[in-house]
């Protein structure tokens, strides 16, 4: 109870009454009796005029706080809210996305524990001291002249290709050269197997400490690079110039916000120009149809899922490289998912959201098109994940339309989800959620930025060494022109993907819900295929692998050669392509990755041939007829020609 004074017939009297926010009227008010004081008499009050009725302006307040859930009271603390959103979502832009506090907890986390190791730091000091001991051995090797036939102290891992050239493997470079390999190898040593630090602050620590370390790689700077020196020698500076030219091109570029995309590279003209039509469109997906190139075609029809973070293409580049136009050419009828790029009106589309109006809605209309009674589902990166949600939800609900999965460089457990799950803790989740709160959606530059880092030897230092100062302009390719044309994440969508698979594991761990109740993967009982990738940092080979134990159906695993995109852009012919299979079927005893890898022998040739036959055969029915383009008695006119309208959106 509330004590509060009232005012009645003159007096101001304590009542234990519950506070209100009006003042009732004299004549509303109990009947009190007057205080006797002793020794005096209180003369009686002039009547006073009724009290009106007054609303309070502001809620009452206590020592408790505002009392009830009044208006005032949320938008009070809907303000506050706004403030910290405000202050967050500036200190993210200035700080590039990434969270400060946690890079803080992660240093702090390491040093400390490292403070209290003293094992760990003689260990450390001893690493040092036998560095710089080969180092001098090699150094004297080579003064004395007999330093040409020794190797080097230590070699750069195999991907590392800065130091690759003749000209590092003399004096003072090879100095130089070793001198950081050697520190970067400490320096590893030194930020892991430090006893009580958490593992990912562990990792956090070393990934950072490596970009920048990378930093002062001596390939970066003109007078400690041979290559640099020798080009600038020959061309008497105008390397530099030209270097400086482009430099500041691209800085003017990035003011005005002009696309970087290389003009040459045009969908719907050079790229994404496979024959076809728009058979479907709604706030979220167009769906494309892909023209028959065959007379016959396999009477299943495939639908593509590609990741909604980047335009749809990735499948259907140049002619020689486009999958979707070798698998019309094999005699399939395909359909892909073209998605919007979302502006700040689609904020509050979730990930259910994405699987009702892009995945369903387009097997729904794939289905009605054809007569099919089943489809062929491939999901590509975060298209596969979204397709292997989508098909527990169907194995739940009853819904057998589903022939068979194929799971293209895609993950279902997140535990192992490389670094890129270094930015996935929740001081980083919680930044790039007030990002998005401002704007609605998280801008394309900010993913960008992010995928660079994971790779910033060849995507940015090596790539300003030779734009910037050795004058050479990259050559354009479609595969660069499309890894440019990225799209925006919804603030609902990509807050619920990050924390729902990223951080807390949901999918795998069986917390998933979907359509209004839980979804389990080993519900799914249709054919999986699995295509890992050798060199993916996204969705790392070993990750994917974990499809083979946490499917219960049978699943076909192929690891092939290449990263994330050119491993999965690898047509027949491709001189590189390799690949090795195995078949998983229920019931027999699941492999470890390693040692599987290590007793399966590559194939030479790409992935692309023995997949298609996998979909053959999986169904084992004969080629007929091909469907027409749209089907207009059931509703799905075509509209457009492909690529359509949203792919063109920037």
């Amino acid at each position: 109870m509330t004590t509060t004074l009232r005012k009645t017939r003159g007096r101001r009297v304590k009542s234990d009454a519950p506070a209100s926010d009006e003042i009732l009227s004299a004549d509303e008010m109990p009947v009190v009796k007057p205080a006797v004081r002793a020794r005096a008499k209180v003369a009686k009050p002039a009547p006073v005029a009724e009290a009106p009725r007054v609303q309070l302006p502001v809620p009452l307040v206590t020592s408790a706080g505002i009392v009830g859930d009044t208006p005032e009271k949320r938008a009070a603390e809907e303000s506050f809210r706004q403030l910290d959103h405000y202050v967050h979502a500036l200190m993210g832009k200035a700080e590039g996305g990434l969270s400060p506090l946690a890079l803080s907890l992660a240093w702090a986390d390491w040093a400390a524990h490292l403070a209290i190791s003293p094992g760990k730091q003689a260990e450390l000091a001893w690493k040092s001291a036998r560095k710089a001991q080969r180092l001098a051995a090699e150094v004297m090797c080579q003064i004395g002249g007999v330093g040409t036939e020794t190797a080097p102290c230590i070699e750069p891992l195999k991907q590392d290709r800065r130091f690759a050239g003749p000209e590092w493997s003399k004096l003072p470079f090879s100095y130089w050269s070793q001198s950081f390999l050697l520190a970067q190898q400490w320096w590893a040593k030194a930020t892991t197997d430090v006893p009580g630090v958490e593992k990912k602050h562990e990792k956090l620590v070393e990934f950072y400490g490596r970009q920048m370390l990378d930093m002062f790689s001596p390939s970066n700077f003109l007078a400690t690079n041979p290559q640099l020196i020798s080009r600038t020698i020959e061309e008497g500076g105008r390397n530099l110039v030209r270097g400086a030219q482009y430099f500041a091109e691209d800085l003017l570029k990035k003011a005005t916000g002009q696309e970087e995309m290389a003009d040459v590279f045009v969908p719907g003209r050079e790229v994404a120009a496979t024959p076809g039509k728009v058979v479907f469109r709604n706030r979220l997906i167009e769906l494309l149809q892909y023209a028959p190139t065959t007379g016959v075609t396999h009477p299943v029809p495939l639908l593509i899922v590609p990741a909604w973070i980047m335009k749809y293409y990735i499948l259907d580049l140049t002619k020689q490289e486009s999958l979707i136009n070798w698998l019309v050419g094999q005699g399939f009828t395909v359909f892909c998912i073209s998605w919007k790029n979302p502006d700040e009106e689609d904020r509050d589309l979730g990930f259910d959201d994405y699987r009702k109006l892009g995945v369903m809605a387009a097997i729904d209309a794939v289905t009605a098109i054809t007569g099919s009674e089943k489809v062929h589902g491939l999901g590509y990166c975060l298209g596969g994940t979204l397709f292997s949600v989508t098909a527990a939800t169907m194995a739940r609900d009853g819904d057998e339309r589903l022939a068979t999965l194929t799971m293209l460089a895609a993950q279902v457990d997140f535990t192992e989800a490389g670094e890129l799950s270094l930015f996935t803790n929740e001081d980083q989740l919680a930044l790039i959620e007030d990002m998005m709160w401002e704007e609605g959606y998280l801008d394309k530059e900010a993913m960008a930025g992010t995928f660079s880092m994971l790779k910033s030897q060849d995507l940015v230092w090596s790539h300003m060494v030779r734009e910037y100062m050795m004058g050479e302009r990259e050559t354009a390719s479609s595969l660069g022109a499309w890894s440019k044309d990225a799209t925006r994440m919804p603030y609902k969508m990509h807050s619920e993907y990050l924390r729902k698979l990223f951080l807390n594991n949901d999918l795998a761990d069986g917390r998933m819900e979907s359509g209004g109740g839980h979804i389990f993967l080993q519900d799914i009982k249709a054919p999986i295929f699995a295509v890992a990738t050798e060199h993916d940092h996204i969705a790392p080979w070993n990750s994917v692998f974990k499809l083979t134990y946490l499917m219960h159906g049978s699943v076909t695993f192929a690891l092939v050669s290449g990263g994330h995109n050119t491993g999965i852009v690898a047509p027949p012919g491709s001189p590189r392509a390799k690949y090795r299979m195995m078949t998983h079927e229920p019931g027999r005893a699941h492999p470890g990755p390693k040692e599987w890898a290590a007793s399966v022998p590559k194939v030479p040739g790409s992935w692309w041939q023995p997949w298609a036959d996998w979909l053959r055969e999986t169904q084992g029915l004969e080629d007929g007829a091909p469907p027409p383009l749209g089907n207009e008695e059931a509703g799905y006119a075509p509209l457009a020609d492909a690529p359509g309208s949203y792919v063109l959106v920037r």
